[in-house]
């Protein structure tokens, strides 16, 4: 992770936020996995949508300083910088933001708490799943040039869209499967723009 080029985003206009892609054992134990997050219905932004957790710059934070602070805001998880492997291209969205996703690694995650205004399950995502030949799913668009980047994993029984599915193929791109990969240029469904 700590050798992959990052792309930084243009930031006119644009909002900072940040993610945190936490890597943390599996439920079963065998194996590592990917925390993901479902979104409450009772909030105003992207309610009952998949997301990593994260969110807006603080001012005066720094991307990073923000991914571990909303990390523990949501989930419960203290992490430090020592807990960073990397990070990922920024992305930017539709709904006016430009997302700067790091990856972490949670050792014990027996800790977590998630806050209930703003996670309403958390899912545990097995590299195996993220690896899936089926993953991206890309479909056209009705605006943009680029199609709309999807990913279906059977244990949700439910599609991730773009960004959030975005994020998560880059990781999987670049953290298992060894390839730099870009895909901050991947479209995102109209319900994603709010």
């Amino acid at each position: 992770m700590r050798s992959f080029p990052i792309e930084r985003a243009q930031q006119d206009g644009l909002r900072r936020a940040a993610v945190a892609v936490v890597i943390a054992p599996h439920d079963d134990g065998d194996q590592a996995s990917v925390l993901v997050t479902m979104r409450p219905q009772t909030i105003n932004r992207h309610s009952g949508q998949y997301a990593l957790p994260g969110g807006r710059l603080d001012d005066g934070e720094t991307a990073q300083q923000a991914a571990l602070r909303e990390l523990e805001e949501e989930l419960g998880l203290t992490l430090t910088e020592q807990d960073i492997l990397g990070r990922l291209d920024d992305f930017p969205t539709r709904s006016g933001f430009c997302i700067s996703p790091f990856v972490m690694w949670a050792e014990d995650i027996r800790a977590m708490r998630p806050d209930p205004s703003e996670v309403a399950q958390v899912h545990h995502l097995s590299f195996a799943e993220l690896n899936s030949p089926d993953i991206p799913r890309l479909k056209d668009a009705d605006h943009g040039t680029q199609p709309v980047l999807s990913a279906f994993f059977p244990s949700l029984g439910h599609y991730i869209f773009a960004p959030t599915a975005a994020i998560l193929y880059q990781f999987r791109q670049v953290a298992i499967r060894g390839q730099q990969t870009r895909a901050a240029h991947f479209e995102q469904p109209a319900f994603a723009w709010k």
